[in-house]
């Protein structure tokens, strides 16, 4: 940590010296927790109806937005539209369906919700899985690098897989296993279900505890129940499995007593090199689900403030303008206003096209604001514009993220997700260095933030992306008041209804983030040269080839 504070300092320097701090001024003074506070109140009111792609919520959020933009003079991101059309396609499964497993002489139906969650990513009306042999497959990783095989002389073709969340590094905290305690992108339920399906399996199944997932049962009945988004897709998803799901720790453990295996024991061996995947006594596993579908448009929201000497080179700044919407199966509270999580976040995109706006002169490359849709639906909005980008990715210099801002007060440091990845973090140190603050590396790196928010959709084509988050050293009350906000925060309220607005939260925290990151982007907008991943890293490669290095 002391030697990115001489580095920070050293940068600072040479950034103060310049003037730059006064050129600033004009920009820093406009982001305001005032300012902060009104977007934040308005976007997760109920009015909002918790901002559902496709739906009402939506409507308001992408008018509210454009509004914004067009009064700051921005221009349009996109020919002569602020929109960038989504195309999805919504799946909702009929929540009466039981899962069952045979075998043993038992026969044994898990209910929907209290027990798992299942789903499927297949554009069908109807999808059965009849009778599937069970496999316990432990983490269900393909990873080659660090030589680990969970499928190897296994043939899972048409079968159930059972599987581990997080990875073998997590269980062990083993520094040689995978990346230790931080979460790999094996790890994510996301690969594990992907991996599943390359193998040609039926069906895929993840045990859920809570703190290898980083979250409790609660967010996986409320984020894969009710309507499900997906990019629209020319296979219609036929190549991924039948169904994919979650089971309680607590189901899991009965399934596997039925199957004659004691899940704990199981659950050790997989976290040792050499393991192989085991049959699961017999066991089988079937379930029907039957699926409303329908087809729609989301929009990301792109508005740009053009560059004064080098306009067809983008700084972006990005954030998530979409929730969970609105569930009428629920008593009391229907509405998943998302307040933190991405009213502030998308509150702090508008603060900061404001501070732009307000500079006497614009800096050299152009600044793209970009609200992206359904990223709680698996990051769509934004692997949608990865994959079909409004300006050349080869000239996109850096992407900033920022996905629920910091509602606890000033903090002495700032959370850096992906710490270390890219020369980023340089630009950062220099702007924290300014307040007098450190930079520190993801604290839960466990819960792999980094493959959970809309920056990873730049990352995995090249495009250097930051990831802040709060910082947990609270300047008045210490780390202790740092850690509690944010576990509260995701036991409390993370995913939940009473994610709501509290007009009793201290922002001072929020706008000396907003301020740093204000200072890393306009830097990078007026330098010329292309900050870039750290040698390596898995993303430097196809940087370093779209740029011809």
């Amino acid at each position: 940590m002391k030697q990115w504070s001489l580095l920070a300092g050293a940068l600072a320097i040479m950034l103060t010296g310049c003037g730059g701090d006064r050129q600033l001024r004009a920009g820093l003074d406009r982001i305001t927790a005032d300012g902060l506070r009104d977007h934040i109140a308005t976007l997760s009111s109920d009015e909002f109806e918790g901002r559902g792609p496709s739906s009402p919520g939506e409507e308001k959020t992408v008018a509210y937005l454009q509004d914004e933009f067009a009064q700051l003079g921005l221009e349009p991101g996109n020919g002569e539209s602020f929109l960038q059309e989504v195309p999805l396609v919504t799946i909702t499964a009929n929540p009466s369906m039981s899962l069952t497993f045979q075998g043993r002489g038992v026969t044994r139906r898990l209910r929907y919700g209290p027990e798992f969650i299942a789903w499927t990513t297949r554009v069908v009306e109807r999808a059965d899985l009849r009778s599937s042999e069970m496999v316990f497959v432990g983490y269900g990783v393909v990873a080659p690098e660090y030589g680990w095989n969970d499928y190897e002389g296994l043939d899972v073709r048409g079968k159930t897989v059972v599987i581990l969340v997080n990875d073998p590094g997590f269980a062990t905290k083993d520094t040689a296993l995978f990346n230790g305690n931080a979460m790999t992108y094996y790890g994510r339920w996301t690969y594990k279900y992907e991996e599943a399906a390359r193998q040609g399996a039926g069906a895929a199944l993840i045990v859920h505890e809570t703190a290898p997932a980083g979250y409790p049962w609660e967010v996986v009945t409320g984020s894969w129940s009710g309507p499900q988004f997906d990019l629209v897709r020319e296979n219609n998803n036929m190549s991924r499995v039948i169904a994919e799901g979650w089971l309680t720790a607590e189901s899991a453990r009965a399934v596997f007593r039925q199957a004659g295996m004691r899940y704990d024991s199981l659950k050790a061996q997989a976290a040792r090199r050499g393991f192989r995947g085991v049959t699961m006594g017999g066991l089988r596993a079937s379930l029907t689900i039957r699926n409303t579908i329908a087809r729609s448009t989301s929009n990301n929201v792109l508005a740009v403030l053009r560059g004064s000497e080098r306009p067809d080179e983008y700084v972006v700044y990005m954030a998530h303008w979409d929730h969970l919407g609105k569930d009428t199966t629920l008593a009391g509270d229907q509405i998943y206003n998302g307040a933190l999580d991405n009213a502030t976040g998308t509150a702090g995109l508008l603060v900061l096209a404001e501070a732009f706006t307000a500079l006497p002169q614009r800096p050299g490359r152009s600044l793209l604001f970009l609200a992206v849709a359904a990223e709680e639906q698996g990051l769509l909005g934004s692997a949608y514009y990865g994959t079909n980008p409004v300006y050349p990715l080869a000239k996109t210099v850096a992407a900033i993220n920022m996905d629920g801002l910091n509602i606890w007060g000033p903090m002495n440091d700032i959370t850096v997700v992906g710490y270390g990845m890219s020369e980023l973090d340089d630009y950062l140190a220099a702007a924290a260095a300014t307040q007098g603050r450190i930079l520190r590396p993801d604290p839960e790196p466990e819960k792999g933030f980094y493959y959970r928010s809309d920056h990873f959709n730049f990352a995995k084509v090249g495009v250097p992306a930051l990831y802040t988050d709060a910082g947990i050293d609270h300047v008045e009350r210490g780390e202790a008041y740092g850690r509690e906000g944010r576990e509260e925060y995701t036991a409390e309220r993370y995913h939940k209804p009473s994610d709501e607005y509290d007009p009793n939260w201290d922002l001072r925290g929020a706008i000396d983030d907003l301020q740093l990151l204000f200072r890393v982007g306009h830097r990078i907008a007026s330098e010329t040269t292309f900050p870039n991943w750290r040698p390596g890293t898995e993303f430097k490669a196809v940087r370093d080839a779209m740029m011809g290095n």
